[in-house]
């Protein structure tokens, strides 16, 4: 999946002849997984209808502050459209709409919404070559960078005109890819590796039965895409679960029963810059595994268990560093139980949940946290859905490290 997945992009065309290329580049949006909303200058419907833009981003096209043929139509807020966008990327971007840009210049629907955005903005030039390198242009390319824009340079080839030379707008492909790119880089965890757990084990009794529990792994994988939307790569040992997630930065590795997570998470382990263990490991496993399906021969059935091997212990007693956190789920005196976990296990900090709290725990989409570090500062949150959870605590590991 796409860093771009989900992000509201706001496309804003002007007009010159590249301004064709960006059906395909809607369409390269939207395959990444992005919200797309266009805006054109009124010239620029002379080279590309909005009607096909429109179709491929599934979302009307808007071209004026309102809608000339219906007087009772509202007027196209600039300032919302602004205010919706993640990005903003002008493309094709003329010279003159460009010259416009880096002098407030305000004269249609376009530029008063790139006045209004508050997001990262690029722009990608589409000129003839003397245009290109006319020394007016490079001073507005330079004054719009000094704004904090972006600018996605022109690649040389056959333009319009018939010169061969820079000026013609970069491939929708390499927009896209730029954007990517230029996003990941700036993001807090670029570079950092996170190991995650996730879901319940099974710990088998016979081929056909199984010790586990009611873990969703929902928690691990909001955490998981919350990590990888910071710019981590993560690697996600989940155990039996139907949760799903497509995320180019995160590898999940399939296990089942605690000893199999256990093996996984200490391959990973040393590599890794920051471990989440969330998973709802079993705390037992029966001493002896049968190999054919147990017979119902009488009224009661008795099961000799023995521990599991403790996964988060075994991290925290040789971790270096790596910053570690852990989950304790408690029904009793969870303060104190949760922070002497938190010591007895080397962690760096522990997520505390309580069944108590109605819309916490297992099968919910929300849960109810207290976040307990190891200098004993602790900060309780309101019920949320897992997703805000998964952000709050991605935060505040990126606090913690940078600090």
């Amino acid at each position: 999946m796409s860093i771009l997945s989900g992000k509201n992009i706001l496309l804003g065309i002007s007009a010159g002849i590249a301004a064709y290329k960006t059906a395909s580049l809607v369409r390269g949006f939207i395959k990444a997984g992005a919200n797309v909303q266009v805006v054109m200058t009124p010239a620029s419907k002379d080279f590309v209808t909005p009607l096909t833009l429109s179709t491929l981003s599934k979302n009307p096209v808007y071209s004026s502050f309102y809608n000339e043929e219906d007087e009772n139509a509202e007027w196209n807020n600039h300032v919302e459209l602004g205010l919706w966008a993640d990005y903003m990327i002008i493309a094709p971007a003329t010279a003159n709409t460009l010259s416009k840009m880096s002098n407030g210049i305000c004269d249609n629907l376009l530029l008063a919404t790139y006045l209004s955005a508050k997001c990262p903005v690029y722009f990608a030039p589409a000129m003839d070559l003397d245009m290109y390198k006319h020394p007016s242009t490079k001073e507005t390319f330079n004054k719009l960078k000094t704004f904090g824009n972006t600018m996605i340079p022109a690649t040389s080839g056959e333009l319009a005109s018939g010169l061969v030379g820079e000026g013609r707008l970069a491939e929708p492909e390499d927009i896209v890819a730029f954007m990517e790119q230029d996003i990941l880089n700036q993001l807090p965890l670029k570079n950092k590796r996170v190991l995650i757990t996730a879901g319940p084990t099974y710990e088998a009794i016979d081929p056909v039965r199984f010790i586990g529990n009611h873990s969703s792994g929902k928690m691990g994988f909001e955490i998981a895409k919350a990590a990888a939307n910071m710019g981590a790569q993560v690697t996600l040992i989940s155990g039996p679960t139907q949760q799903k997630v497509n995320h180019a930065l995160v590898h999940v590795v399939p296990v089942v029963s605690a000893q199999e997570m256990y093996d996984a998470a200490h391959t990973y382990f040393d590599a890794c810059d920051i471990a989440i263990l969330s998973a709802a490991v079993a705390d037992y496993k029966p001493k002896d595994v049968a190999t054919q399906k147990i017979k119902k021969k009488s009224s009661t059935l008795s099961i000799d268990l023995v521990k599991t091997k403790d996964i988060l212990a075994s991290l925290g007693a040789i971790k270096s560093k790596q910053f570690l956190v852990g989950f304790a789920l408690e029904t009793e005196n969870e303060l104190e139980n949760a922070k002497g976990k938190l010591k007895k296990k080397n962690l760096d900090l522990i997520v505390l949940n309580s069944l108590q709290d109605k819309g916490a725990g297992f099968k919910s989409e929300t849960n109810k946290v207290t976040f307990i570090a190891k200098d004993n500062t602790i900060t309780a949150f309101d019920l949320k859905l897992k997703s805000e959870v998964a952000v709050d605590l991605i935060n505040d590991i990126i606090k913690k490290i940078d600090a």
